[in-house]
């Protein structure tokens, strides 16, 4: 009997125990949770909760079937891109997230990312490069489309889980930083049109100083052929005076190409230094250089540019110079089409592959193309498919070209729009080659 006693007495205080050690998880997680709430919902940044598991399958898949350059596969695979997009879900945002697209409640921003990240975003592909690289943290400043429409420019920061499950549930903070961005343009134009002004200026000068030195040389001539012809109009020409008199106009004209000869010295302004450049970075800061613009014309770039090419011997500003104006023509190009309703409509490649002792650059649009009379002539100045166009911008793309040891070409491609390559000498074997002159901004 007292055994028994003793049994349910140890019993019951088992059960006691067990009870407040419950109580005590109970109030831990209880805590946890309202932690877990507070900085959810105060952190004063806007929070994403979102499912990328089909994305981590995706990649997964890939990698299985041998695949090892992520970035050049869906450069030539974009639908495969946009159907993993689609796949990736939203399930929750905070209260600021809220508050930031002005709308009341969540189902109106859970759902599929398309929603959120336009067609016309590139960083998307970062993130999957990210997961095949097996990294920690993953950061992109991109730009999303809000429920109302508008596009604002942001900033992704999210911890990348290292337990493949935990992709099913990865917190993204979302950082707004469309008025700093709108500052930087601000500073920018400010920087712009204070190099227009100096330019305008400079142009003027040298426009003044060669008007009046050519002009000086043209009175000369026209006076000294005048004397010239009234010497030999004369019933007994002076062959003597009238000869001084061409010496004259000759010593004249010489003068005026000297002009012209240095005036021409002066804007190819001697050898530019042409470096051992980056090609991978010079094509990322081309495509964020004119990123608003592309936007604005709802172009999706896509890029295959290795990060392991040699580098060129190359004016990096030059090159960027070519790499600007060709994405610029070509978003031009597939604007002027009827509005795109479906992803794809408006793509826009950009890629680089090393052929031997170049590297070539590759540049396709999905535009309405150009007609076979056009490819003859497109390099030549003047010339202009669009209307009001100056004719001027792929020539300038031909001569960078050409000073650097290269070759500019332009093709049909194969489904539809325009496809201009163009290769540049490898840093190795231009070491040694004259400097590169530069040439002026058009």
């Amino acid at each position: 009997m007292a055994l028994c006693l003793l049994a349910i007495t140890l019993q019951a205080l088992a059960i006691g125990l067990c009870r407040a050690a419950r109580e005590r998880l109970q109030d831990r997680l209880a805590e946890a949770d309202r932690w877990n709430d507070i900085l959810f919902q105060r952190a004063g940044v806007s929070l994403w909760r979102e499912d990328w598991s089909a994305a981590r399958n995706a990649v997964i898949r890939l990698l299985e079937s041998g695949v090892t350059d992520m970035q050049s596969y869906f450069a030539q695979h974009p639908d495969e891109l946009r159907a993993i997009r689609r796949n990736v879900t939203i399930t929750d945002v905070n209260d600021h997230a809220l508050q930031r697209a002005g709308v009341g409640c969540k189902e109106q921003m859970l759902g599929s990312l398309e929603s959120l990240l336009p067609d016309t975003d590139h960083t998307f592909i970062q993130w999957l490069i990210a997961f095949a690289e097996g990294a920690t943290i993953y950061r992109s400043e991109t730009h999303i489309t809000m429920p109302d429409g508008k596009e604002v420019d942001t900033l992704f920061f999210a911890g990348l889980p290292a337990n493949m499950r935990d992709f099913e549930d990865i917190l993204v903070t979302d950082i707004d930083i469309t008025d700093y961005k709108e500052t930087q343009a601000r500073l920018a134009r400010a920087e712009q049109n204070l190099a227009r002004a100096s330019r305008i200026s400079t142009v003027g000068a040298l426009t003044a100083s060669i008007t009046h030195e050519v002009n000086s040389s043209l009175a000369a001539i026209v006076s000294s052929s005048e004397a010239a012809l009234r010497w030999l109009s004369r019933e007994t020409p002076d062959l003597e005076e009238a000869a001084g008199a061409l010496q004259n106009t000759l010593s004249a004209a010489s003068r005026a190409m000297t002009v012209v000869d240095r005036t021409r010295a002066f804007l190819a302004n001697a050898p530019a230094p042409a470096t051992a450049s980056d090609l991978a970075t010079i094509v990322q800061d081309s495509v964020t250089l004119i990123d608003r613009e592309l936007r604005m014309h709802g172009v999706s770039v896509h890029l295959d540019v290795p990060d392991g090419l040699p580098p060129i011997q190359a004016d990096e500003v030059n090159i960027q110079q070519v790499i600007v104006n060709l994405m610029m023509n070509a978003a031009q190009a597939m604007s002027e089409q009827p509005v795109a309703t479906a992803p794809g409509a408006r793509d826009l490649s950009v890629s680089a592959r090393e052929r031997g002792d170049r590297v070539v650059v590759t540049i396709r649009d999905s535009g309405p193309g150009l007609p076979e009379e056009d490819l003859q002539v497109i390099f030549q100045p003047f010339y202009s498919t669009r209307q009001g166009g100056m004719g001027m911008g792929l020539a300038i793309c031909k001569s960078c070209i050409e000073a650097h040891g290269g070759r500019i070409t332009v093709q049909a491609a194969e489904n539809g729009g325009a496809m201009f390559q163009f290769d540049l000498p490898l840093a190795t074997r231009a070491h040694d080659e004259a400097p590169i002159p530069s040439r002026a901004k058009g």
